[in-house]
């Protein structure tokens, strides 16, 4: 079917300027041209959003331990109130596809979009060879696992109940995935080439953990985020402006794809929707 019989989408993308450095100043990535936008164009058909790890973590008084160790969660839980409602229902009358990738667990399980899943991804590749540890690194390892154990009865707690948030709920057979392998069979069985991320945490999860961009990006798929639908583990120092999430939104758009405003997605879907 020719390109041009496929929806598309028009939207400001932002990216990241890493470039001139200025070798005559004091401190030469000051010369960088640093944020820009331009418009861009998106194929609808594909493209898809991904929801991940969006849960249900229950609150301060039911997890203390758990709220103490991931100082994001009310932040999540915020985006999820105030952005995931409009977002999910605009993209869910759109030519976007709609996956969710979620952890090891069963809150996902009986889902028909998580069985269809597993049907067409088949089996799983062979877990990755890992080095031989010893008594040492045994010890070292120990060491940073009782940092905070404390906390650990309730973020087990936690764990245990974990669910979809009510805001991220799948509908119907929306893809539900929980491996790399298994979204790339998705991405293959709709034919899409694109995925925008927004979940919890950029800097982490949707960086690192499976079906992260680092893994997808491997199998010639742009990632992008959603710099609205998205909030950052942060530290002491840097908690008070989230400055790990503008960090993180700077990789994404430097390494594997475009920073999107949810408000100009929205925007841009709606045009979109009228044009048909």
């Amino acid at each position: 079917m020719p390109e041009t019989n496929y929806n598309h989408a028009k939207l400001l993308g932002h990216y990241y300027e890493q470039f001139d450095a200025d070798t005559s100043l004091a401190v030469p990535a000051e010369g960088y041209g640093g944020w820009k936008s331009t418009e861009v164009e998106i194929c609808l058909e594909h493209t898809a959003l991904v929801v991940m790890h969006a849960w249900d973590t229950g609150t301060k008084e039911a997890y203390p331990g758990w709220h103490r160790h991931v100082e994001y969660l009310d932040r999540a839980d915020q985006i999820l109130r105030t952005v995931f409602p409009e977002l999910l229902a605009t993209v869910r009358k759109s030519n976007m596809k709609l996956f969710h990738v979620v952890a090891e667990g069963d809150y996902y399980q009986d889902y028909p979009g998580y069985q269809r899943c597993v049907q067409i991804a088949g089996l799983a590749p062979q877990p990755q060879e890992k080095i031989s540890s010893d008594q040492a690194l045994d010890k070292l390892r120990a060491l940073k696992a009782d940092l905070g154990k404390h906390n650990a009865v309730d973020i087990k707690r936690g764990w245990k109940n974990l669910d979809f948030a009510p805001q991220a709920k799948p509908v119907g057979a929306e893809g539900i995935a929980e491996s790399s392998h298994q979204l790339f069979a998705l991405c293959r069985a709709h034919s899409v080439n694109h995925l925008i991320y927004s979940g919890f945490a950029v800097n982490w999860c949707l960086l690192l953990s499976p079906g992260g961009m680092a893994e997808m990006s491997k199998y010639g798929i742009m990632c992008s985020v959603l710099r609205q639908a998205v909030t950052a583990v942060e530290n002491k120092e840097t908690a008070r402006h989230e400055l790990c999430k503008q960090i993180a939104l700077w990789r994404v758009a430097l390494e594997f794809g475009y920073v999107f405003d949810v408000s100009e997605l929205i925007n841009a879907l709606h045009a979109s929707s009228q044009e048909r």
